[in-house]
């Protein structure tokens, strides 16, 4: 006969994710592995408590393939998001927006110029390490020889690359968190504009009111100069390489879903290409496919534009397939479901549902941990409480990206905390608390949903609900 599955009880649900913390936590810091293969790990021990508890192979591999379907959409988004970086890069347009954003360094607002460099930066290229990593090392050098505490620097420079990493439709985890939501990219970047808005607005203030302590003394800038000259040199620059980000915007704005609006951007920059820079269809192809090499000679230039390509995004298509297939088995076979019960019985406010899902965003953060992760499985642990309470996904998604990805720098022993620490020279400890932007768009968000405010109802969007919860409206 065969054996009826059960409703697992608590403690085996638990022991699924403490095996996963645990294996991800070991892996990560001690070994300083990639997050994949713990996470597969992590896949074949949930699948051995499911097993446990009356499933069979069959309906096991159901709830793995049930969800990556929730992420196809998302994977390939990621995959022509790539392709949209590497022909970018090769036009011009990234590199032409990076120049702009350079010329507005002023001596007086060093600060609040820094996080508007960096912000540009990270909106431009989609990542906040690259950003971090190149035009902030010039950054601290600046301000070293202006006087300005190092902490200080790093958290307005920390402060700009996260908020460009956020809100770019280019970076992996704002495609990620809407992924394991249940809507679209373009859909999540539109609602995470009041909250994120308001922090950062605050943020500019705060480093704008800092800045006068510091504005008095002269500024070399030859650092930010060189890389310009460089820029300048090896691209050709013109306002017409604003194109295809406006039409990007435009299309947000029009509501045109994800894929074709980017494919808008890829077909623009591929034709600016060939116009601006000289490309020819092999040179499209290969960018495309492999990403953008950058050969200006300078190594920061170099590192910072050589990126993109499809091949370049496997790395997180694969960690969103296999975090989805762990996400499947645990929602599937009961194991979410009774964790968050647990956690949500006293929870009877939206206020306090998001309070909840921040909280594990940093507890995930701080104990497996990678932000990758601690987007995924909070994600997957939410999504069905958000839906019962008629909340849009995107409530979701800007929840997870708020404090999943925001909060990972504040962390020292994190991936995120551990790279900044090794390329800006100071720890997560000491630029922590001037990271403005990073705590403070966690705490408006909680604010805003206990007010009420950016609570959108499925019912006001359902075209843009997408998987597995435009099933069960």
């Amino acid at each position: 006969m065969k054996k009826t599955a059960r409703k697992p009880y608590l403690w085996e649900a638990l022991l699924s994710f403490i095996f996963l913390i645990i294996i991800m936590g070991v892996s990560i810091s001690f070994y300083e592995a990639n997050p994949h293969i713990p996470m597969l790990i992590g896949t074949l021990f949930a699948s051995l408590i499911a097993i446990k508890i009356g499933f069979n192979w069959n309906e096991i591999q159901k709830a793995m393939f049930d969800g990556i379907y929730q992420a196809l959409q998302a994977v390939i988004i990621l995959a022509i998001i790539g392709v949209l970086i590497g022909l970018w890069l090769l036009s011009g347009v990234v590199p032409n927006m990076i120049y702009y954003g350079l010329g507005i360094l002023k001596p007086g607002i060093f600060l609040v110029a820094t996080v508007l460099i960096c912000s540009i930066t990270s909106l431009a290229t989609g990542t906040s390490w690259g950003t971090a990593g190149t035009i902030g090392i010039a950054l601290i050098g600046i301000a070293k020889g202006l006087g300005i505490p190092v902490p200080v620097a790093a958290g307005a420079i920390i402060s700009g690359a996260y908020f460009g990493d956020k809100m770019s439709p280019l970076s992996d985890t704002t495609n990620l968190a809407p992924a394991v939501s249940g809507t679209d990219v373009f859909t999540h970047v539109k609602n995470m504009v009041p909250s994120t808005l308001t922090s950062y607005g605050i943020t500019l203030v705060i480093f704008l009111i800092m800045g006068f302590k510091y504005g008095g003394g002269g500024v070399d800038i030859s650092g930010i100069n060189a890389i310009r000259e460089g820029i300048s040199s090896s691209f050709n620059i013109s306002p017409l390489l604003l194109i295809p980000p406006i039409a990007v915007i435009v299309s947000i704005a029009f509501k045109v879903p994800a894929i074709p609006g980017i494919t808008i951007g890829i077909v623009l920059g591929g034709i600016l290409g060939v116009i601006m820079q000289g490309a020819h269809l092999g040179d499209l192809l290969t960018a495309a496919y492999s990403g953008f090499k950058s050969e200006t000679g300078i190594e920061m230039i170099d590192e910072l534009l050589s990126a993109g390509g499809l091949e370049g995004m496997m790395y997180s298509i694969s960690l969103t397939i296999i975090a989805m297939m762990f996400g499947g088995i645990m929602e599937k076979t009961g194991q979410l479901e009774v964790i968050v019960g647990s956690m949500l019985k006293r929870v009877k406010r939206i206020g306090s549902l998001v309070t909840m899902t921040i909280f594990t965003c940093v507890v995930s953060n701080a104990t497996m941990p990678e932000q990758y992760i601690s987007i995924v499985v909070p994600g997957r642990m939410y999504a069905n409480s958000y839906r019962e309470k008629g909340l849009h996904p995107k409530v979701l998604s800007n929840t997870l990206e708020s404090a999943g990805t925001l909060t990972s720098a504040l962390i020292p022993w994190n991936t995120c905390g551990a790279f900044l620490y090794s390329i800006l020279g100071v720890t997560a400890f000491e630029y922590g608390r001037y990271a403005f932007f990073n705590y403070l768009t966690p705490i408006i968000v909680i604010i805003f949903a206990y007010l009420g405010l950016n609570l959108p109802k499925i019912e006001d969007d359902p075209d843009t609900v997408i998987g597995f919860e435009k099933e069960r409206i």
